[in-house]
């Protein structure tokens, strides 16, 4: 019995369940009195959303009202990447926020870096936009996962493929 357990390590997030949150979000502008005859809208592209408002009061309202539903629908508030707002023309602004996927080769190669200072008898491996932990005995790997959660990191990690 002297095969590899192994699982991997990724940042990842439920896509519906963000759009559920935004829809939500959508929802609560419409109704709310000091969104009322205002320009408040989300536009959801690929890799990132665009918020449209009038003033920075409502933009942080909005932004509020986001991450509420993104906590409650269970996505990672660290997914969102905020931008500087920018005037968009008028009284309006606009905000590009980033939609953090995957791991990136600095975030990564510090994972790796840490977990094998940490853990000796324990091996990483980098493979794309997810870290590869293996060792022979399961209890490593499970001092590994309680070790990564507490890891301060930009952005969530989830732990998949355990063998």
């Amino acid at each position: 019995m002297s095969s590899d357990n192994s699982f991997d390590v990724v940042s990842d997030f439920d896509r519906q369940e963000l759009k559920n949150a935004l829809d939500q979000t959508r929802r609560e502008i419409a109704t709310r009195y000091d969104f009322r005859g205002a320009t408040a809208e989300i536009e959801e592209e690929k890799e990132e959303l665009v918020i449209r408002v009038d003033g920075e009061l409502r933009l942080k309202a909005l932004r509020d009202m986001l991450e509420s539903k993104a906590i409650k629908r269970g996505v990672d508030l660290r997914t969102f990447e905020w931008g500087k707002h920018e005037a968009a023309g008028g009284d309006t602004l606009r905000i590009h926020v980033k939609l953090r996927r995957g791991l990136d080769d600095a975030t990564a190669k510090r994972i790796a870096k840490a977990v094998r200072e940490s853990f000796p008898k324990v091996k990483t491996q980098i493979q794309g936009e997810a870290v590869r932990v293996s060792a022979k005995s399961r209890d490593d790997l499970q001092a590994v996962i309680d070790f990564l959660r507490s890891f301060e990191v930009d952005r969530p990690l989830q732990f998949e493929n355990y063998r």
